[in-house]
Formats: C-alpha cells, sequence, structure tokens
C-alpha cells in the first residue's frame, strides 16, 4: 500500500464521473438493528463492509470520522482498521480519507501522521483533515508525505464556522506580493501598491496552503457546501486543488450551487461529502441497499449539474 499516492487515484475517480465522498460516520446507536449490536466491533464492522460492498463502484473516496471509532476505545480501532483492510480488497481504487482534523506541535504531529499512515500500527489512511492554526511548520510532518492527501480545514460548514473564519486579517506586504495581490511601486511604498489589504481569515489560509504549503502537490482544503459564495471565492484562489465539500444533504447544503461553486476548470476538483445522507438512508435490514440507492442518486445528480454548467458557460 505504500506506493498509494492520494492525488492519482482522485483523478481515476474523477475521470470515471465520480464525486460522491461517502462519509462513514458509524454511530454505534445508529446501527440498524438488523446490524446486531452485541459487540460494537462485529456491529461497526459489518455495517461499514455492507456500505462498502454497495457502494464500491459509486464513491469517490471513503472517509471515516475518526471520532465515532474513538469513542469505543480498542474494538473502534480495531473496526477502523479492519474497514480499511476491507477497502483496500474489495475497492483498492478508492481513496481514504481519515477525518481526524489533527494539528499540534511538529513533535506531536509525527505521531498522529504515524497513526493515520503507518502501515505498522496506524490506520493505512490515504489522506487526513488537518487543523492549520498552528502554522505549516507544525504540519510538516503531515506535508512532508508526499504520496498523501493533507486537507487543510478553510472555510468549515458548520453553523458557527464564521467566528473565527470570517475576521479580517492583513497579509504582510510580502505575502501579499507573493500572492498576486500586490504589485511592487518604484519607491517600495506598500501602501502606493497595496490597497484592499484586509482578507478573510479563511482567503488568507486558501492563500497559504495553496501557494506555500503545497509544494509537494499533496495538499486539498475543506470547505462546507453550506457557503457557496465562500467556496467560489476560494475555487478561485487554489485554481485545481482538490476541495473536500462537506455539508452536502443532511446540512442542507445546495448541489446546485456547490457544484457550480466548487468546480474546477476541468469539471472536476470536487470531493462532495454525504454522511448520514447514505448511510443511514434506512434504518431497516435494506440499509446496504438504500445506501446504494442514495450515492447514485447523488453522483447522478452532480454529473447533471456539471452537464448544465458546461451548457452554460459554451451558450
Amino acid at each position: 500500500m505504500s506506493n498509494r499516492n492520494f492525488r492519482e487515484l482522485l483523478e481515476a475517480q474523477w475521470a470515471k464521473g465520480n464525486f460522491v465522498c461517502v462519509g462513514l460516520d458509524s454511530e454505534f446507536m445508529k446501527l440498524p438493528d438488523a446490524i446486531g449490536k452485541e459487540n460494537p466491533l462485529d456491529a461497526i464492522l459489518a455495517f461499514n463492509v455492507a456500505i462498502v460492498d454497495a457502494t464500491r463502484d459509486l464513491a469517490c473516496v471513503y472517509k471515516p470520522n475518526i471520532a465515532f471509532y474513538e469513542a469505543y476505545g480498542d474494538l473502534g480501532a480495531k473496526a477502523l482498521r479492519n474497514t480499511v483492510s476491507h477497502i483496500n480488497k474489495i475497492a483498492p481504487g478508492v481513496p481514504i480519507i481519515l477525518d481526524a482534523k489533527r494539528g499540534d506541535i511538529g513533535s506531536t504531529n509525527h505521531g498522529y501522521a504515524r497513526s493515520a499512515f503507518g502501515e505498522v500500527w496506524g490506520f493505512h489512511a490515504d489522506a487526513i483533515t488537518v487543523s492549520p492554526y498552528l502554522g505549516g511548520e507544525a504540519l510538516k510532518p503531515f506535508l512532508d508525505n508526499k504520496e498523501k492527501g493533507i486537507i487543510v480545514l478553510c472555510r468549515t460548514s458548520n453553523p458557527g464556522a464564521g467566528e473565527f473564519q470570517d475576521l479580517s486579517v492583513e497579509p504582510t506586504y510580502e505575502d501579499a506580493m507573493k500572492w498576486g495581490l500586490a504589485m511592487e511601486s518604484p519607491n517600495r511604498d506598500p501602501d502606493a501598491c497595496w490597497v484592499s489589504n484586509k482578507l478573510p481569515l479563511y482567503q488568507h489560509v486558501a492563500y497559504r496552503v495553496s501557494r506555500e504549503w503545497n509544494a509537494n502537490r499533496n495538499c486539498a482544503l475543506v470547505v462546507g457546501a453550506t457557503y457557496p459564495e465562500e467556496l467560489e471565492d476560494v475555487r478561485k484562489i487554489v485554481g485545481g486543488m482538490p476541495i473536500l465539500i462537506p455539508g452536502i444533504g443532511a446540512q442542507g447544503g445546495d448541489l446546485e450551487a456547490t457544484v457550480a461553486a466548487g468546480k474546477d476548470s476541468r469539471g472536476r476538483g470536487m470531493i462532495i461529502n454525504s454522511s448520514r445522507g447514505i448511510i443511514f438512508a434506512s434504518n431497516g435490514p435494506d440499509f446496504a441497499d438504500a445506501a446504494r440507492r442514495e450515492t447514485i442518486k447523488l453522483r447522478d445528480a452532480i454529473r447533471q449539474c456539471l452537464a448544465r454548467t458546461e451548457e452554460v458557460s459554451h451558450g
């Protein structure tokens, strides 16, 4: 598994027209009774196996949220490792994002990276979500993993996201120059060439990640479908960088607006996540069939949105 490259796996799925990220937020208490709940390990694993088997030809990505596994200690961790092993066996071309939102000082992040990516005791993930709050230097243990995807929180989908993410931040003159937001004046006066000198924090993150942290071409961003205008802003900043887009389905994101704002110049670049809307589409014995139907429905809707945006652009 060491030769798996997250970006290459993504590109192969996009080429098939697959953009749906199936979020394996397999909360034990919400699992259907048909699974049997005597043991969290057996129940979570059986549920995930059924979901993966039903969607393996449709999913662009699988994204287990580590919280729903850590809650059950060793049993949950084993369920996650066995889930990843099953995905790699039954759907080897589908990458796996560990949704862990890690972020700490560099030495701690070495441990987190080994946990996420390690092939002995780790979870064998192809990518991980991380927080930018401690800066790029602290994230080096993740960023230095050239084959892995490092997906940085940028503009998240939750209602309170703007509390910090919308704060106005003034880039330095040097950053503005590097990011193409200012021009050098003959007398080197920053005020003469950098007037619109404040950006929302989430845009600052987008510039920093795309211009400075992406040397290995392994970065991506998280931007919620619940904020399509902000998603459009980020897409303009980052070009063809992958964007993980949560918020479709249970959180109420508008798919048409999301696709129009989130697609790159090739009509790709999107990892559109649905978790509860797919895996808990039914709480009966037909839960896996229901998950397949919902995945097909979302996949086809994304394709239709892309076709309409192409018609508009060529109209």
